[in-house]
């Protein structure tokens, strides 16, 4: 599965001004709870504080800063060991006390060497299933029906694309939805498959759409 590269950060700087001024920093002596999440499958990566400097740097940097309790200074993710958190976008929560961060990350994001510090599938399983095919890439054709796939190469799995579409379209067409729902998770599995192989993923595919719909909007 490939990483397709980090949209540009998406916070101005009046933006920020704003959240600096709208936050209620002194709820919680002058520290924000953060939530961060991967911009492109939506998992939850991590928990940490910032305070109005570190807000301000990770906008200045592009890179996703905390206050660290423990050092008592500002930390940003990844300046030891690399894994960084590209920074995409910034929201508040209703009560202005909290903030939820997009970002795209560098490498795993736990200091355990996880992607995420939660435990657990907590995120849609379709990009779960996007990391299996991509381990079954180089397995052996004849334990796995993925590995058979990629073994008979792009013709072949076009080919299952270009079925399980039509099979998709007639039940739709004839309304059976249980059907449909089978078809079309066919249908979503051999197209992640056409996408590894391709050295593609859901994160250029989500990329692209963002941009078509930033497009839109113009």
């Amino acid at each position: 599965m490939t990483q397709s590269q980090a949209p540009a950060c998406r916070v101005t700087q009046a933006a920020l001004q704003n959240l600096l001024q709208q936050l209620d920093w002194q709820k919680q002596q002058q520290l924000i709870p953060v939530v961060v999440q991967n911009y492109h499958s939506a998992k939850v990566l991590m928990l940490g504080y910032m305070n109005q400097e570190a807000l301000q740097a990770s906008v200045d940097k592009g890179l996703v800063t905390f206050y660290s309790r423990s050092k008592q200074r500002l930390w940003t993710k990844g300046e030891t060991s690399g894994n960084h958190l590209q920074l995409v976008s910034i929201a508040m929560d209703c009560d202005n006390d909290a903030l939820l961060v997009q970002a795209v990350p560098v490498g795993p994001t736990c200091h355990k060497g996880t992607e995420s510090c939660w435990d657990g599938e907590v995120h849609p399983f379709i990009h779960q299933l996007q990391s299996l095919i991509h381990g079954r890439k180089h397995a052996d054709p004849a334990t796995s029906y993925t590995a058979s796939l990629f073994a008979r190469g792009t013709k072949r799995i076009s080919q299952k694309v270009g079925e399980e579409g039509l099979e998709t379209a007639l039940a739709a067409a004839t309304h059976d939805k249980p059907e449909l729902v089978n078809e079309a998770s066919d249908l979503l599995y051999h197209l992640l498959v056409l996408l590894e192989d391709q050295e593609l993923s859901l994160a250029d595919i989500n990329a692209n759409l963002a941009l078509r719909h930033q497009q839109a909007e113009k």
